[in-house]
């Protein structure tokens, strides 16, 4: 996923400030993984064996995992999506409607903030 979608998708965008943070998951910080990372981050990598180690708990951080993953999971498969297509389209549906929500609050969208922050 990282190399096939993730990295190419960035390729489209102005990151040189944005930071990369992910959980301490297992698969997330296998050595092959966090080299990736690296290279593509360098020091702005906040991950378990990455330059800025994971604060595990943060109460800065812990609302993405508890709050906004679950939220947009609820609305993703709130209509039970049966195909990869609906699924994608409804994940599509989902962001862009927090991006729009996000704007109208004041708050700005993560795709034009800076420094950003990409969270997997």
């Amino acid at each position: 996923m990282i190399t096939n979608f993730f990295i190419p998708e960035l390729n489209n965008h102005d990151v040189q400030e944005l930071w990369f943070q992910q959980d301490d998951a297992t698969c997330h910080t296998a050595r092959a993984t966090i080299n990736l990372l690296k290279d593509t981050f360098g020091g702005r990598l906040i991950s378990h064996f990455g330059p800025v180690n994971w604060p595990p708990r943060s109460c800065d951080l812990t609302p993405l995992d508890y709050f906004l993953w679950g939220y947009v999971i609820s609305l993703v498969y709130a209509d039970k999506p049966q195909t990869l297509d609906h699924l994608e389209n409804n994940i599509r549906r989902v962001i862009a409607d927090i991006r729009s929500q996000s704007s109208k609050i004041g708050r700005p969208d993560w795709t034009t903030s800076e420094p950003a922050m990409a969270v997997l």
